[in-house]
């Protein structure tokens, strides 16, 4: 009896202990946040939204003036957007659609990045010499960089310098027509970087290596501290919009004229011996346009130029499923999940648990709750029949007998 009550009570505990965690185990939502939130430009009349859990598209963002490029705010409230066609940046709210502030900016503003603190906001374009640092939430210019040089990409690093602290300001790189050109975010010009073949798209993980295709067809390798191109890594391609696995610091390079997304391995300026790229290949069955890989490395996204946006297993290797957004996709976007709070988020990439992963938890925790409360209640159960039991008159006198 004595027994039979300890377990029953170490059992309820636990049936309460997993119930707990149960409930309060991350749910999938729709705000902004990813990976249950992609957006994709191209895909219709503005911006689509997929719902990852749903694996559809949820809804669409009407936007005018041909919508080239999506960046989330940290905490996934905010949607920027550059409108080329019309010269403008919006700022909007990712959940309800509604414009929080736009600015009207010359050149075709069309590739944006975002400060390492997500309180300034690059913008620039092919048709103009300039970068212009935005503030996110008023759409107002704060400072101008002057490249000289059409803009085809931008990309913000934190600085390598030797003294370097979190203070340090971020470094923008900037490609034009022949040149990479490198600033602070105070507006000093810090050198640049000849790329004979025309730099083009730019992605820079952690670490000391930018990555650069050109428009002639190949990608280079660039070291952010000497400022200059130590290797050729693929050539013969072109390439679409970059990402990496901010776990390992692979780079997901779209390849538009092969039709595969190309994996490269990490190199820096003193990697020896150099590896092989790519280290491996995703054949498709479509040009990509734009690749977009979740921080936590479990998720993959690209964008097809037959409508068509893949979903892709990062650990496993594979494509889990392909889902139809319609249109002529060419930017894909997945922002920080859980949201950042804080005033002084961590590096704006786009990052997640996966919503898969936290369903299967939430299930099994779940499951295992049940079991916990069925076995719970019959151990209560052959309790109060013991204790019936040994209250009958019968059963009292048998035992006065025994005595």
């Amino acid at each position: 009896m004595h027994i039979s009550r300890r377990y029953c009570y170490l059992l309820s505990f636990l049936f309460v202990s997993f119930l707990l965690m149960a409930l309060c185990s991350p749910a999938v939502r729709a705000d902004g946040g990813a990976p249950q939130i992609a957006y994709v430009a191209g895909a219709g009349s503005g911006v689509s939204a997929i719902d990852i859990a749903q694996r559809r598209v949820t809804r669409t963002l009407t936007l005018a003036g041909e919508p080239h490029s999506v960046l989330l705010s940290l905490d996934g409230h905010a949607l920027y957007v550059t409108q080329p066609a019309l010269g403008q940046v919006s700022v909007l709210n990712a959940k309800t659609g509604a414009t929080i502030c736009t600015a009207k900016l010359p050149g075709q503003p069309s590739f944006m990045a975002l400060s390492l603190d997500a309180t300034i906001l690059y913008v620039g374009g092919p048709g103009d010499t300039s970068v212009r640092a935005l503030d996110p939430s008023t759409c107002r210019i704060e400072r101008t960089f002057q490249t000289h040089e059409p803009v085809y990409g931008l990309a913000v690093a934190a600085s390598t310098a030797a003294n370097a602290t979190p203070l340090t300001p971020n470094q923008i790189w900037i490609t034009g027509s022949t040149h990479l050109t490198v600033f602070d975010a105070n507006g000093n010009q810090l050198g640049t970087v000849p790329i004979a073949s025309g730099p083009q798209n730019i992605s820079i993980p952690a670490g000391f290596t930018a990555y650069v295709t050109t428009r002639q067809g190949s990608l280079v390798a660039v070291d952010l501290n000497t400022r200059r191109v130590f290797r050729t890594l693929l050539i013969g391609g072109q390439f679409g919009t970059m990402d990496y696995d901010a776990n390992t610091g692979q780079v997901y390079v779209p390849d538009q004229k092969h039709n595969q997304l190309d994996v490269l391995v990490p190199v820096t300026i003193g990697t020896t011996p150099m590896p092989q790229e790519p280290a491996r290949v995703f054949h498709l069955n479509s040009a990509p346009q734009s690749v977009a890989i979740t921080s936590d490395g479990q998720l993959g996204f690209v964008a097809l130029a037959n409508g068509q946006v893949l979903m892709l297993d990062v650990p496993g290797r594979s494509v889990v499923t392909s889902i139809a957004v319609g249109g002529t996709p060419h930017f894909i976007i997945t922002g920080l999940y859980p949201p950042a709070t804080t005033s002084t988020p961590p590096a704006p990439q786009q990052t997640t648990i996966s919503s898969s992963l936290s369903l299967l938890l939430l299930a099994a925790l779940i499951v295992l709750a049940v079991v916990l409360l069925l076995v719970t209640l019959w151990l209560l159960w052959r309790l109060s029949r013991k204790r019936t039991a040994d209250q009958k008159p019968g059963h009292k006198a048998a035992n006065e007998q025994d005595r």
